[in-house]
C-alpha cells in the first residue's frame, strides 16, 4: 500500500474544497450580506481560516507526491513549471496555482502595510487560483475518472458561479438604487397678462394738453399785399 500517494490525492481534493470554500465565502463578503446570525467579521474569519487550511492541505499534497516513489517527482519538478514527469502541462497548472496561493499568503500577512488597492487587486487572484485548481484536478488528477470526482468538481464549479452570479446581481440593484433621480419637471409657465398701472396725476393732465394741442388746427398768419 502506497501511503503517500494516498495521502497525495487526499490532500489535492480537501485543498481543492476548502479552496471552493474561501472563494465563495469571498464573494459572499464583497456583496456585504447582513445576515441576523452570522455577521460579517464571523464570515471574514471563516474566510481566512478555510483559507488557510487549503493552503495546508494542498502544501501537503506537493509534500507527499515529493516523497512518493511511485512516479518520483523531484524538487525541481514541483517548484518549476513545465518540468514534471507525469503529464507536464496539466501538472504546471497546479505548480503555478500553489506558487500564486503562497504569494497571496504573504500579501494577507502585510495586509495592513500595503496599499488598500494593490491588496484588494491582488486578492482577486484567488479567483484564478482557484481556475488553475479546477483544470488541474481535472486533468491531472487520477480520480477524475470517478463519479465522485466528477459530482464534486461539478458541485464546486457551480457554488462558484453561482456566488458569482448572485454578487453581479447584487451589485447591479446597488447601481440602481444609488443612481440619482431625475429633477422634478417644472409646471408649464401660464402667460398672465399684468394690469397696466395707473399714471400719475400730473403726467396725466401733460398727455391730455399734449393730445389737445397737437389736434387744434394750425393758425396761418396773414399775408402783406405788395403795393405796386
Amino acid at each position: 500500500m502506497n501511503v503517500f500517494w494516498y495521502v497525495a490525492r487526499t490532500g489535492g481534493i480537501l485543498g481543492f474544497m476548502l479552496l471552493t470554500a474561501s472563494a465563495v465565502l469571498g464573494v459572499t463578503l464583497a456583496g456585504r450580506p447582513r445576515l441576523a446570525r452570522w455577521p460579517s467579521f464571523a464570515i471574514e474569519d471563516v474566510h481566512r481560516f478555510a483559507g488557510m487550511l487549503a493552503g495546508v492541505f494542498i502544501w501537503l499534497h506537493v509534500l507527499a507526491l515529493l516523497a512518493d516513489n511511485y512516479l518520483s517527482f523531484g524538487l525541481t519538478d514541483l517548484l518549476v513549471p513545465g518540468t514534471a514527469p507525469y503529464r507536464p502541462v496539466w501538472t504546471a497548472l497546479g505548480v503555478v496555482a500553489a506558487e500564486l496561493l503562497l504569494a497571496l499568503a504573504i500579501t494577507n500577512r502585510y495586509r495592513k502595510r500595503l496599499p488598500y488597492a494593490f491588496w484588494r487587486r491582488a486578492h482577486m487572484l484567488n479567483f484564478l487560483v482557484w481556475s488553475l485548481a479546477l483544470v488541474h484536478g481535472i486533468t491531472a488528477g487520477s480520480d477524475t475518472d470517478t463519479a465522485w470526482a466528477q459530482l464534486l468538481y461539478a458541485c464546486c464549479a457551480g457554488a462558484v458561479a453561482g456566488a458569482a452570479a448572485w454578487r453581479i446581481s447584487r451589485s447591479s440593484s446597488w447601481t440602481t438604487a444609488r443612481a440619482p433621480a431625475a429633477p422634478p419637471t417644472p409646471p408649464a409657465a401660464t402667460s398672465v397678462r399684468s394690469k397696466p398701472k395707473p399714471e400719475p396725476l400730473w403726467l396725466s393732465s401733460r398727455n391730455a394738453a399734449a393730445s389737445s394741442g397737437s389736434s387744434a388746427p394750425a393758425r396761418r398768419s396773414p399775408s402783406k399785399s405788395v403795393s405796386p
